[in-house]
């Protein structure tokens, strides 16, 4: 999967690629070359007294080494121009891929884990990107030429070089080899600390409120300890690397230095060969050690790969038609016709039968008890899931065969968990309309009864949003979040039980104010409170996933059971409080 990877993303940077390859070529032959002169120095110069020759070679080394840093320097900003465009690539299309994902997706991989994906492991994935650019290309010819250069100037030591370098390699193999298994287990538990710190951070309100800071502290804890001992694990194989290296080179040194001393006391070398032998012998082992360095990385690297490709080999489960036909009809007519959705190895349905028909001007109620399906069936209507059997149309067509970008534009979505953005009031209204003007703001405001709140902040429409809307209360989250969906006029308003944290006052207001604003509109509305939906025009009741009735309120509390228990039940409620 990493070559795989880095074969893709890298391949649209061959210009910097070439430049990066040329110039580590220069600087390695350079780098090969200099030893040469250094024995011809010892050799030619300083055995015969050649002060010129000397000079006039010592010069020629400072001319290669100065070319040699600056290849070096320039084939570096190359390769980083590369691995960092690669890295950022990686990163747009992740993003891309999971916005494309519909919940299903997104709840298989879980946020933490995408966060991870997009952000640590493209992060090892570059970093290996910008370290391979020059040491693949530097480390193989340094070695190899190492070891031909080595050949070439002391034939008979050689055999130490054929000896040292399948040593060394072995040893690296082994280490290396124990290293993978440890590395995935490290990304995993890297997940977990991100899952853990993510719902703490996020539920740090329920956490106080019930006195959970020493659990949370110790659960973290837990996460934190299990990261940092898969990471000692692989941290002893990385510290175990380096000195097996050395010791080979070392030894290496060692042999060298005692066959070429004997070597020259025999006459059959020169001390000049045995000091280049010397420095191939060091340039052998750097090689080898740079190679280990990448070798280290890339077990990790891997399995951010693999992750990485994880993620943009799934396709989501809800397809943009080949062909997209276009919504001719009446856009506010929603029609559900024998829906059904099934969760991927569920043994039930989530949703079964559902079957009603939505006019402009109309609103109908979804009730139920909890986990009958209610939400979603709201999400199958922006085809946040597809169903898995019956058909959803809007407007007399298919939602499967509408781009879906263009069937959202004619939704106005409020979760059940209404969610606000990081930005300022206004940002987060643009949200539902880009384009907005002050005025449309301030009117859809009016209209979710958040204008006097939002005019009481300190900055009006300026006044920023934290993240998830936490500094605001759940109340006015909502009608935020309802003046969002209000400022696009959509021809299909989803209000799943978006009113839950309103008082009785402010919800009588809101509906009212909402009647002329959704005239031409259907409003769908999923609701806890009977009281609110009295005045629906059809109310579907689910129980267990399933359509019990269909009808007004009056019609239902002769027809349907079940509408008629929760209609008691919390009548029993509200006299008894």
């Amino acid at each position: 999967m990493l070559i795989r990877l880095l074969r893709v993303y890298l391949m649209k940077y061959r210009g910097p690629l070439a430049a990066v390859i040329l110039l580590q070529l220069a600087a390695t032959a350079a780098m090969l070359y200099l030893p040469t002169l250094n024995a011809d120095i010892i050799d030619l110069g300083v055995a015969r007294g050649d002060t010129g020759y000397i000079l006039s070679t010592g010069g020629w080394m400072l001319l290669i080494s100065a070319a040699q840093v600056v290849c070096s320097v320039v084939a570096m900003y190359f390769g980083a121009r590369a691995a960092l465009g690669t890295g950022r690539d990686i990163r747009r299309d992740l993003v891309h891929r999971v916005n494309d994902f519909s919940a299903r997706e997104v709840g298989q991989f879980g946020a933490p884990s995408l966060i991870t994906r997009t952000t640590n492991d493209v992060q090892q994935v570059q970093l290996l990107a910008v370290m391979g650019i020059s040491i693949l290309v530097m480390a193989p010819i340094m070695g190899i030429g190492g070891i031909v250069m080595g050949m070439r100037i002391a034939f008979s030591i050689s055999w130490i070089l054929v000896v040292a370098v399948p040593v060394l390699g072995l040893t690296m193999g082994l280490i290396i080899g124990r290293m993978i298994p440890g590395f995935r287990a490290m990304q995993e538990r890297i997940d977990a600390v991100n899952r853990v710190l993510r719902e703490q951070i996020t539920g740090i309100r329920v956490v106080r409120a019930f006195v959970r800071e020493r659990y949370e502290v110790k659960r973290f804890g837990v996460a934190n300890d299990r990261l940092a001992n898969a990471s000692l694990r692989v941290g002893r194989m990385m510290a175990l690397m380096f000195p097996a290296v050395m010791l080979v080179t070392n030894l290496t040194l060692i042999a060298v230095l005692w066959f070429g001393g004997k070597q020259i006391a025999a006459g059959s070398v020169e001390i000049g060969a045995l000091t280049a032998m010397i420095s191939y012998v060091m340039q052998i082992m750097m090689s080898v050690m740079m190679a280990s360095f990448l070798a280290m990385m890339a077990p990790r690297a891997g399995v951010c790969a693999d992750r990485i490709c994880e993620v943009l080999d799934t396709e989501t489960s809800v397809h943009p038609p080949l062909v997209p036909v276009p919504i001719t009809g009446d856009p506010a007519v929603v029609e559900l016709d024998g829906v059904q959705f099934c969760y991927p190895g569920a043994d039930d349905p989530v949703l079964s039968g559902i079957g009603l028909t939505t006019a402009p001007g109309t609103t109908t109620a979804i009730v139920g008890s909890t986990g009958s399906g209610k939400t979603t069936l709201i999400n199958l209507i922006p085809r946040l899931l597809d169903v898995t059997g019956g058909a959803v149309r809007v407007g007399g067509v298919d939602i499967r065969d509408v781009d879906p970008d263009q069937l959202r534009r004619h939704i106005g979505l409020v979760p059940q968990r209404a969610y606000l953005f990081s930005g300022t009031v206004a940002d987060n209204l643009r949200q539902g309309k880009p384009d907005a003007t002050e005025d449309e703001m301030w009117a859809a405001l009016r209209i979710a009864q958040a204008a006097d709140f939002v005019r009481a902040m300190p900055e009006g429409l300026d006044t920023d949003i934290a993240q998830g809307g936490t500094t605001v209360s759940g109340g006015q989250r909502q009608r935020l979040a309802i003046a969002r969906a209000l400022i696009r006029k959509p021809s299909i308003y989803l209000f799943d039980d978006s009113f839950s944290a309103l008082d009785l006052a402010t919800d009588v207001r809101l509906r009212a104010a909402l009647a002329p604003a959704t005239r031409d509109a259907a409003v769908i509305v999923v609701a806890q409170r009977i009281s609110t939906i009295l005045g629906a025009d059809q109310i579907l009741v689910l129980d267990r996933g399933r359509m019990v009735g269909l009808g007004t309120h009056e019609q239902l509390l002769v027809t349907c059971p079940t509408y008629r228990e929760i209609v008691e039940s919390q009548l029993a409620i509200g006299q008894a409080s």
